[in-house]
């Protein structure tokens, strides 16, 4: 396993090539993400925020008071999903940020009412010095 100068860990696995996250990095990350979405909600809009997926990720919401599991998978689908149903509360990061593989683990609360969840996001790989620009492949949002 190579270590790159950022802390993210490149490996080759057959033709492909894999990212594992550091702790450091899934952290920053985390950061930048929840930070994105806050400013998107007190905007009102998402277009930006949006910019962080890839165009082919998937965005699933599990255990959605009301509603239980959605799935938007596709650029169209997640953009016209926000567009008629925008998160209206902000988030905090709750706890420490884990890094799994290629994903950050984030804990986090509703501002609002402080309720719990967990979200899980998974990045293509990138630059390690430039995370910043790491897009986002999948995030998987566990209410409660």
């Amino acid at each position: 396993m190579d270590q790159t100068e950022g802390g993210a860990q490149a490996r080759t696995l057959g033709s492909a090539s894999v990212t594992v996250l550091t702790q450091d990095d899934a952290a920053l990350l985390a950061a930048h993400h929840v930070a994105a979405f806050n400013d998107a909600v007190e905007a009102g809009s998402f277009a930006l925020f949006l910019q962080l997926f890839t165009d082919d990720a998937v965005i699933r919401f599990e255990n959605v008071p009301g509603a239980g599991t959605l799935e938007f998978a596709g650029r169209d689908a997640y953009t016209r999903a926000y567009a008629e149903q925008p998160p209206d509360d902000k988030i905090d990061i709750a706890g420490p940020v884990t890094a799994a593989g290629d994903a950050a683990v984030v804990p986090f609360t509703w501002q609002r009412d402080r309720a719990p969840g967990t979200m899980r996001l998974t990045y293509a790989p990138g630059s390690p010095e430039a995370l910043d620009e790491w897009l986002v492949t999948a995030m998987i949002v566990h209410f409660g």
